[in-house]
């Protein structure tokens, strides 16, 4: 009996011992027909990168799988066919997307970590279009403007040399040239020199001596500050025009000579199209009417109104003429004209 006893848990040890180690290996071993592929996203500084788009694909009918990257930038994807070729492919926002070589795994290597993945910071080019305030376009450019003179010292405010890119100027930008003009030292010293000119002429018919050559400077002083202020400032201002001479610069003589001689009676708009000059022709018939108030009586009336006027439009078609064929190569400061 006790041998029997013996015989029979001698039996029972013999087969724990065979089926514990088998059930074990059975629980441990992975599936020998599918495999698994991990991987960790990093950019090309070495940082991680959680939250990147992992797309595994593979060829029609394996289907593509997708995950996400972790919190640690950490993937995986599990029960993977063997003899299929996959391609891990990631992407980001922000990250030029990453693709792997082809991935095949076998029995032999049922288990992948996927390597080299350093994404790039997108090349992105952008097209930035900045809109800029006009007056302030504006303004830098009456403030190249204010910088032409001729032979370096001769003002020449009033010519715009780029004339692909002016942009209108505000009111105050006209009355800001215009003043500009009125009190730059060059003009007061042409004032003084015309004054004498006019002295020596007795004209108008002031008185000779100190006070008549004060009485010329006035008067002189008057005719250029109330044409400029209402022919190049106010009229302008108000009738939306461009006081200024666009220089053309290019094709034949002709073309040029026509442009200059029509500038007296012909203005850019504010609205950038050509138009009648009635800011010029208005000025000069204003300023010329204004000189009967302080010329001497023997000087006033509508034969000195009228005879002004053409004497100021001769001399705007003469500096017109001479602004495109000459002063540009004499002007410094002076912008290239496009």
């Amino acid at each position: 009996m006790r041998n029997a006893k013996i015989a029979l848990i001698c039996l029972f040890l013999t087969c724990l011992t065979v089926t514990l180690p088998a059930m074990a290996e059975d629980i441990s071993a992975p599936d020998p027909q599918v495999g698994s592929m991990s991987g960790t996203v990093l950019d090309v500084y070495g940082d991680l990168v959680p939250g990147a788009s992992v797309a595994l694909q593979c060829p029609s009918p394996c289907e593509t799988r997708t995950a996400t990257a972790n919190d640690n930038a950490a993937f995986e994807f599990r029960s993977l066919q063997f003899s299929i070729p996959y391609q891990v492919r990631i992407s980001v926002n922000g990250f030029e997307d990453w693709t792997s070589s082809y991935i095949v795994l076998t029995p032999d290597r049922p288990v992948v970590l996927v390597t080299g993945v350093n994404l790039k910071i997108a090349d992105l080019s952008t097209t930035i279009t900045v809109h800029a305030d006009t007056s302030q376009i504006a303004t830098e450019q009456v403030h190249i403007e204010e910088q032409q003179r001729v032979l370096g010292f001769i003002p020449n405010f009033y010519v715009v040399y780029d004339t692909q890119n002016a942009v209108p100027l505000t009111p105050k930008l006209k009355f800001q040239l215009a003043m500009r003009v009125s009190i730059d030292p060059v003009t007061v010293a042409g004032v003084a020199f015309m004054s004498g000119v006019r002295q020596a002429a007795h004209s108008p018919d002031y008185v000779l001596g100190a006070k008549g050559y004060g009485q010329r400077f006035g008067a002189e002083a008057a005719d250029g500050i109330s044409d400029i202020l209402i022919g190049g400032a106010i009229l302008p201002s108000l009738l939306h025009q461009d006081p200024r001479y666009f220089y053309q610069g290019t094709g034949t003589t002709r073309s040029r000579l026509g442009h200059a001689l029509s500038s007296p009676f012909v203005c850019k708009g504010d609205n950038g199209r050509w138009q009648p000059n009635y800011s010029s022709v208005g000025g000069d018939l204003a300023a010329s009417a204004l000189m009967n108030t302080y010329y001497p009586q023997s000087n006033r009336g509508a034969g000195m109104i009228f005879g002004q006027f053409a004497i100021s439009t001769a001399e705007r078609e003469v500096s017109s003429i001479m602004q495109e064929f000459v002063l540009r190569k004499l002007t410094s400061h002076a912008q290239k004209a496009k």
